[in-house]
């Protein structure tokens, strides 16, 4: 942990956006605080409270003793130019997000794919159903899970990311040193154990306050490719981190409902005023994402699965060799297969009549 970058952050008067400018002036956080007057001055101009902060030194002792508290808690902290920090974040567009995260656990924050699932805390069975089955398909992706660790869709999400074993990240809207609600302190405590993280913009210290949560939201939105609203109200956090996606421009999709039901009205809306796609399955998600093939060939693989089972074992030697192979002319698929020509030609006939094989020009044998 750098104190001189936690010391950054601390500065009052300075925000996230006037720290990421100043860094593309001074990339070295410690560089600032050993400038004479007349450098800072050059720098902030009339902004005299910020310069008498940074000549004081007492941003860096406050970081030091933020350290030592955040070393009994085990929390470390990401800093936007450290390479572990979520690059999302630092994409154009999200110059609003912290520049500065504490965390606890080491998930890949920079993962391939990385879904947010939002919505209701009082969410209905449905709601936990659909969740739990929009996580279990995206398994075979290996899809980073994001959520704030609320009840409802919150919780169903990340739980059904430990179950499919599946990196899941809590953001929290206070500091990491408690859970809130604190009925999800096991969930918290086996979201580290099973890999993933908790991450906040607040330090250690900082309790519950409910204007909180909604920043907290703008960090879900941020860390995702995509965000899914499984159920929400009318109006609610879910409804605030979709609109922080789009402003992102990150895709949004809803899990659409009845017509009547409250539960559905924030969803139904959402596509009805295009600032969704509709999601019936992670089919969608990931054809819309352009991360189609993964769930296609996870989908065909078991349906390959399924029918090799019923193979004879001379079948199944040669569909075998023809996915070691790729492609094999019949006098090969006869030399490996130690079978006779006739058993081959008779083999191939009924894997083709299977639609499991088929002959390409020059009489090349692949399978489908």
């Amino acid at each position: 942990m750098n104190p001189y970058s936690i010391a950054l952050t601390l500065i009052p008067g300075l925000g996230n956006k006037t720290i990421r400018q100043l860094l593309a002036y001074c990339p070295n956080a410690e560089e600032l605080f050993a400038m004479s007057h007349a450098q800072l001055k050059d720098i902030f101009l009339r902004h005299d409270s910020i310069i008498a902060s940074i000549e004081s030194h007492q941003p860096l002792v406050a970081a030091q003793q933020a350290i030592s508290l955040m070393e009994r808690y085990g929390v470390d902290t990401l800093f936007c130019t450290d390479a572990d920090y979520p690059q999302r974040l630092n994409e154009e567009g999200c110059e609003d997000t912290p520049v500065l995260l504490y965390r606890v656990g080491r998930c890949n924050l920079n993962a391939q794919h990385s879904v947010a699932m939002v919505g209701t805390r009082k969410c209905s069975d449905y709601g936990r159903a659909t969740t739990a089955r929009l996580v279990q398909e995206m398994k075979a992706d290996g899809t980073t899970i994001v959520s704030g660790l609320a009840y409802g869709i919150d919780t169903a999400a990340h739980t059904a990311a430990l179950e499919n074993g599946l990196p899941t990240v809590a953001v929290l809207g206070h500091g990491l040193d408690i859970v809130y609600p604190q009925q999800n302190r096991l969930l918290a405590r086996r979201i580290v154990e099973q890999g993933g993280a908790l991450l906040s913009e607040y330090p250690i210290g900082t309790g519950i306050n409910a204007s909180y949560f909604p920043a907290r939201n703008r960090i879900v939105a941020a860390l995702s490719d995509a965000t899914i609203v499984v159920e929400a109200a009318e109006r609610g956090g879910a409804l605030i981190t979709a609109n922080m996606a789009n402003s992102y421009h990150r895709e949004v999709f809803a899990v659409p409902g009845r017509l009547n039901d409250p539960l559905s009205e924030g969803c139904n809306n959402l596509v009805i005023n295009n600032k969704a796609l509709m999601i019936r399955n992670a089919g969608d998600l990931f054809y819309q994402m352009g991360w189609k093939n993964t769930f296609d060939r996870n989908r065909q693989r078991e349906e390959q699965l399924s029918i090799f089972a019923t193979l004879t074992a001379s079948q199944q030697t040669v569909v075998k060799l023809l996915n070691e192979y790729r492609e094999m002319r019949l006098d090969e698929i006869v030399e490996k297969s130690g079978l006779s020509l006739p058993k081959i030609a008779s083999i191939m006939m009924e894997l083709e009549l299977k639609n499991i094989v088929r002959c390409l020009p020059g009489r090349l044998y692949k399978t489908n």
